[in-house]
């Protein structure tokens, strides 16, 4: 066990930040800190948006579902697939576009590479002492926040990172047992992978009356099986086509 393996096994989300803002180098840093991320074949398929703006801010908050942290931090990234320097890169290549980037596979490697290069931040982040948070739910409006940032054909925002000096301490969430992510082999047979999710399903229910009083008791499973009723985000695939990232 050494210090690294510590801040990423003490990884809770925070929501709530007291009033900072970044200096200049800690966001170079943690840029930085990102971008030395793998990558896949060099590629680099991503950006970074820094929001610095207050009304920018605010306005991110209604897309994201009113989560005021969204503007209450430290700094605000918002994390991206791009492809739009790369078709640049192709022109400037070979002085016309006739690749395309509207396959399946370059959408993975766009958001992978996008995944890595916040996870690298988040961890550079937490290990100077500050909190983050994932905000997926930039993707309930996608089309609203490429028009605020004012993002290119072949850019599509994907998540944001809020980072600030925690003004809370929630307790971990537990995660599913290892024994249920971790496959030696071969992937775990029904009834064990049965057996351990009911397990978790305990747990998480207790962790959730402990943390609402009482309020809330629904474990994982419940969770999972609820947002798995109907389909989310269906306007995504249109969007896609539009930014010139998918042809399905």
């Amino acid at each position: 066990m050494n210090e690294t393996i510590q801040h990423l096994l003490n990884h809770r989300s925070i929501r709530k930040f007291k009033p900072h803002q970044l200096d200049q180098e800690t966001i170079e840093i943690l840029v930085r800190s990102a971008q030395a991320a793998s990558t896949s074949s060099y590629q680099q398929a991503y950006a970074i948006v820094g929001v610095e703006e207050d009304n920018l801010k605010q306005q991110l908050v209604e897309v994201a579902s009113g989560q005021t942290y969204v503007a209450e931090n430290s700094y605000f990234f918002v994390f991206c697939i791009d492809y739009h320097k790369h078709v640049l890169a192709a022109e400037l290549a070979s002085g016309s576009v006739d690749q395309t980037v509207e396959t399946t596979e370059a959408l993975i490697v766009g958001a992978v590479d996008a995944g890595l290069a916040a996870q690298n931040l988040v961890v550079a982040a937490e290990s100077l002492g500050y909190g983050t948070v994932y905000i997926g739910s930039l993707r309930n409006d996608a089309a609203k926040v490429s028009e605020l940032l004012a993002l290119p054909s072949h850019v599509v925002p994907l998540f944001g990172v809020a980072v600030g000096i925690p003004d809370q301490q929630p307790g971990k969430k537990p995660r599913l047992p290892m024994d249920a992510v971790f496959h030696r082999n071969t992937y775990t047979d029904d009834d064990t992978m049965r057996q351990l999710l009911s397990q978790y399903e305990k747990e998480t229910s207790s962790y959730y009356g402990e943390r609402t009083d009482g309020r809330r008791t629904e474990g994982w499973v419940n969770q999972m099986a609820a947002s798995m009723k109907d389909p989310k985000r269906t306007y995504l695939r249109h969007f896609l086509q539009e930014k010139h990232l998918s042809r399905d």
